[in-house]
């Protein structure tokens, strides 16, 4: 049970749009056509306006349609209705893309478009990209919901990619994603066996779940949201396993706060590690690396090196291979660091995330 949002797209030459007349006689080609498939019809409200014209068209109180002229040449058709489950559609795509069609050739446009119905209100289905594009997931319950002090997180079942853990709106992993993990922690490469490890977030304990097959010496993880360890534990074991059941064994320790803090004690004392991992924040997209964010970025660095060996190593994800500017502005911040340190790459294609996704190797030079 949704709204079911169906939009349409049309450019028009700009002498069709601009002209009052004209864009008359769009408005009625277009509602005529609609009645084909909305027979009853009504003109709810319509208004001139200075970029073009507007109306709201309306069927039993129930479905909604607005038409849109922009003087610049484009012409846009909102449909918007409830489906109950169970029902059909009052529009298939398939019946979409033939009106799409019909008026296209009638307005002899130069271009146009109708995307499959957006189906939005009882559980989320559109997630963004690293790029901000807008994906949709094939998602049919949601598992569990809640808010921490830091965050609103969301499990929800995907019937491709499994249990997704969703963390302000954003996909973090989901139980079809080992080989986000693996490449983070470049398996088959690094050497973990009898090493000491940090884990900065990890709340999912994948990553910890998964290091710990490589026999290290002693693990510690710096979470600071219990909620979503918890909601974890419980929905997404099959990535995380038992790891999260209990917080501290002879192979290694979850600590439950801000890791920064944690990483100044760690520094106070003299702590090392042979690697550190930043499981945590993604590279943000900006166009300059200023906020609160890369402060935070920053911060994670510089303490990271602190409390690494001589020849350990920080790994970390970055983001997608499609934000160039934001990872190439997090790879300036890289060359800033004293003492200079020397990176490589790596990248996976990450199937909960539908796009390619670019990890960092982080040693001193």
């Amino acid at each position: 049970m949704a709204a079911q949002t169906i939009l349409f797209d049309f450019t028009v030459d700009t002498e069709k749009t601009s002209d009052p007349k004209s864009r008359q006689e769009i408005a009625k080609l277009l509602r005529s056509e609609l009645e084909h498939i909305f027979p009853q019809l009504e003109l709810a409200y319509q208004m001139t306006m200075d970029d073009g014209y507007y109306c709201v068209l309306a069927e039993n109180k129930e479905t909604i349609i607005t038409c849109r002229i922009f003087n610049q040449g484009l012409v846009t058709i909102n449909v918007e209705y409830y489906l109950e489950e169970g029902k059909e559609p009052i529009m298939s795509f398939d019946s979409s893309k033939r009106l799409e069609n019909t008026i296209a050739k009638k307005l002899k446009v130069l271009s146009g478009q109708v995307l499959p119905a957006l189906k939005r209100g009882d559980v989320a289905r559109y997630f963004p990209s690293s790029d901000e594009r807008i994906i949709e997931y094939d998602i049919d319950s949601l598992v569990y919901e809640a808010r921490s002090p830091f965050q609103k997180i969301q499990i929800l079942h995907s019937k491709t990619l499994g249990n997704m853990l969703v963390l302000d709106e954003l996909q973090n992993i989901a139980e079809s994603d080992l080989i986000y993990t693996e490449t983070l922690m470049g398996r088959g490469i690094e050497d973990y066996k009898d090493k000491e490890i940090c884990i900065l977030g990890g709340g999912d304990g994948a990553l910890l779940y998964e290091l710990l097959k490589e026999k290290p010496k002693f693990v510690v993880m710096l979470e600071i949201d219990e909620l979503v360890m918890q909601a974890c534990n419980k929905y997404l074991n099959s990535i995380c396993g038992d790891v999260l059941e209990k917080r501290k064994s002879d192979a290694y320790e979850i600590v439950v706060g801000d890791c920064v803090e944690y990483m100044k004690k760690f520094i106070a004392e003299g702590r090392k590690f042979d690697y550190v991992f930043g499981d945590l924040t993604d590279i943000p997209i900006s166009g300059a690396p200023i906020g609160e964010c890369w402060d935070f970025i920053r911060t994670i660095l510089e303490h990271s090196f602190k409390i690494l060996k001589p020849d350990g190593k920080y790994l970390t994800h970055g983001n997608g291979t499609s934000c160039m500017e934001s990872l190439e502005l997090f790879e300036d911040q890289l060359r800033l660091l004293k003492p200079k340190v020397k990176f490589t790459t790596s990248k996976a294609f990450v199937p909960s995330f539908m796009e390619e996704w670019l990890f960092y190797q982080v040693s001193l030079a």
